[in-house]
């Protein structure tokens, strides 16, 4: 039982375990293995580290031209590059590098916009100044690219005006760090309550490189759309600090040239992704019940613009919209989290007929052009790494191979369902590398993040420690329970005011239908997470014994202690009802220390040291129960690191850390 600060004494204890391991395996399943059959966890580590992620993809409004972000970490040095590349989908012709550097040489280079003759590409770059991003134009297709802007701030999301003359973009002025709350936090010292840096509608004018910044400077812009004639904006905006208050955000209207700015729409709902209808005269958007912000899930709704009914274009679907479109045609192009799959579908306002054009057991990012008749994706699944695909929807040609030398390094993956008081539920099973039928395996169940939120078929990332495991022999489980997408909102919301229990008994269940279908040894059952699914690992030891082992990522211990600590508190009202000064028993009932001294179960407790979202004294408390309790444990802080673990050294830590302690207890 100890507590680790950072990760340098964490290579050094790993090193001779790391080195057994091979041998480890070896025992546990009987015969000997051969590197073929199973491989050893550093080529795992090494095989994720060389994927070519794809993040962003866009396409030219006349659709001769596609855009797309490659990023890659150095599993060496540890730098990670956002590179811009782009090509005509039409041809057979190599990728173009689009670059504000020289040569070789890589930065973060990212968020395109294209203008609307299709002739320039704006996007960001640090090519100047590491870690200070400005607004760059590539002239098109010569290659020429320049400098638009020198301002100290936050950058984000540029998009051209209708006439393309002008670009407007997110600017937070002299912010101290990237937006958003997965980043780590700023130590708090001084004067608390006057540390808010807004993040503010500005227009850049590509000629000049004047900026003007539009909205409100105590208003906190998180998403905006151009009217049709270019002379308002459409918002998502809250007074700061933006982080918190997306949870309280309205539907603003802002005037280009003035800055006047109107509410339009205020509602209980979480709102992603307004836009204007083709004529100017209404604005769609999606809303539901949202855990986190840019995890986007719900219904798709419309309003006019100048005020009035409110409508619910998808009432009852069984699905989960989470990106839209307004066409010329009047129709809405949206994408949808379905079931474990993902869907895209026209949908006529009028008459709310949804007419489904494309379903695919995949993670997809779609871009269209205006008319809606051409379209750019990533597509990636656990059999198929990131590509960039291009043309109508549903027949697209694949025109990247950046990723085709890479193959599964896990076993099949299947789609489960299985029904639990009332609701049909959905999770996938990935099949262990080297799968014998006639062997019986060890099972982690890995629960996602959110809750509002839902795992698809993926290609893992270097942060996806649980694929690992199916490639070391394991069966993984990842169910989707109720609070998930995917089902429809009465699906997402059937865990306000009961966390920790109706979605418990959804993946208990689903580990029933695992071990009826799937050769699992019911002994050695392991439990994981982050964020959520971290909260749910500590909660669901002190519910079961069951899990042999767990692995607990940035977890939330107490939600009482938690809700005056996170930088995000204003999820828990929609969830719980009302704050915790308001209803402090509800909070206790679903907080895992009120039953610490049911918890049995070895734990292993990951954090960031500046996580925002999940504080790191809501780990510490954790870990202190279990301390006291005398259950065994060990406790990892990652120095300087936020929600999201970044550092490529200690996301290859977590791999390694999380794989030992399951070896240890489940094999």
């Amino acid at each position: 039982m100890r507590l680790t600060l950072g990760s340098r004494f964490v290579y050094a204890q790993l090193q001779c375990a790391l080195m057994a391991l091979g041998a480890a395996w070896s025992v546990a399943f009987g015969a000997p293995q051969t590197a073929t059959s199973r491989p050893a966890v550093e080529e795992v580590a090494d095989a994720l580290f060389h994927v070519r992620q794809l993040n962003e993809v866009s396409i030219s409004p006349d659709g001769t031209r596609v855009s797309w972000v490659e990023s890659h970490e150095d599993a060496e040095t540890g730098a990670e590059s956002l590179s811009i590349y782009t090509r005509d989908p039409r041809t057979s012709g190599a990728a173009v590098r689009v670059t504000a550097g020289k040569g070789a040489a890589e930065f973060h280079e990212y968020d395109m916009a294209w203008s609307p003759d299709g002739k320039h590409l704006a996007f960001l770059s640090d090519a100047e100044k590491e870690g200070q991003l400005q607004l760059y134009i590539a002239d098109l297709p010569a290659g020429h690219v320049r400098r638009i802007t020198s301002v100290a701030g936050a950058w984000q999301r540029p998009s051209w005006s209708p006439d393309g003359k002008s670009i407007a973009i997110l600017f937070t002025a002299n912010a101290p760090r990237k937006p958003g709350p997965l980043e780590p936090v700023i130590a708090g010292t001084g004067v608390i309550s006057e540390q808010i840096y807004n993040q503010r509608i500005t227009i850049v004018d590509p000629a000049s490189g004047k900026v003007r910044q539009v909205s409100p400077a105590d208003l906190y812009v998180h998403e905006y759309d151009w009217s049709p004639d270019g002379k308002t904006f459409v918002a998502t905006a809250a007074p700061g600090p933006g982080d918190a208050n997306w949870y309280l955000a309205q539907i603003y209207t802002i005037a280009a040239d003035t800055g006047k700015t109107i509410s339009i729409l205020k509602t209980a709902m979480q709102i992603a992704n307004p836009v204007w209808s083709p004529d100017g005269k209404r604005v769609a958007f999606i809303g539901g019940l949202m855990s986190d912000e840019g995890v986007t899930g719900g219904d798709v709704f419309a309003f006019p613009a100048s005020g009035g009914e409110l409508r619910d274009l998808t009432p009852a679907r069984k699905a989960s919209p989470r990106w839209l479109r307004w066409l010329p045609s009047g129709q809405i192009l949206f994408t949808e989290h379905t079931d474990g799959a993902v869907g895209i579908a026209l949908l006529d306002p009028s008459g709310l007929e949804v007419k489904p054009l494309w379903t695919e057991h995949s993670k997809l990012a779609l871009a269209v052009t205006p008319d809606g008749k051409n379209s750019a994706v990533i597509r990636e699944s656990f059999r198929n790494p990131p590509e960039v695909w291009a043309g109508a929807i549903g027949e697209w040609k694949q025109i990247t191979q950046v990723n085709g030398e890479l193959h599964p390094l896990w076993g099949e993956s299947r789609s489960l369902h299985w029904m639990n008081e009332g609701f049909r539920v959905q999770g996938w099973l990935l099949y262990p590398q080297g799968f014998d039928a006639a062997r019986r395996y060890p099972l982690v169940v890995a629960v996602h993040g959110g809750p509002a939120s839902v795992l698809e078929s993926h290609w893992p990332s270097t942060w996806d420690y649980e694929t690992m495991l199916a490639a070391a022999g394991y069966f993984v489980f990842y169910p989707n329970p109720r609070g998930s997408y995917g089902q429809g909102e009465a699906f997402t919301r059937a865990n306000v005011r009961d966390f920790g229990y109706g979605d418990l008994r959804d993946i208990l269940a689903g580990v029933n239908e695992v071990l009826r279908t799937a050769p699992v040894d019911p002994d050695r059952i392991g439990i994981t997470g982050w964020s959520y699914g971290g909260y749910m690992t500590m909660w669901a030891i002190t519910q079961t014994q069951m899990f042999r082992a767990a692995v607990a990522g940035a977890g939330i211990a107490n939600y009482q202690s938690y809700y005056g600590e996170n930088q995000i508190d204003q999820w828990l009202i929609p969830y719980f009802g009302g704050s915790v000064y308001d209803d402090p028993a509800v909070y206790q009932r679903s907080s895992p220390i009120t039953f610490i001294k049911n918890v049995k179960t070895p734990t292993l407790i990951l954090v960031g040291e500046r996580d925002g979202e999940c504080p790191l004294p809501q780990s510490y408390e954790y870990w202190h129960a279990l301390n006291t309790l005398g259950v065994e444990n060990e406790f990892v802080v990652y120095a300087g690191e936020g929600h999201r673990i970044a550092k490529p050294e200690h996301r290859r830590d977590v791999n390694r850390r999380a794989l030992a302690w399951f070896d240890a207890h489940l094999k």
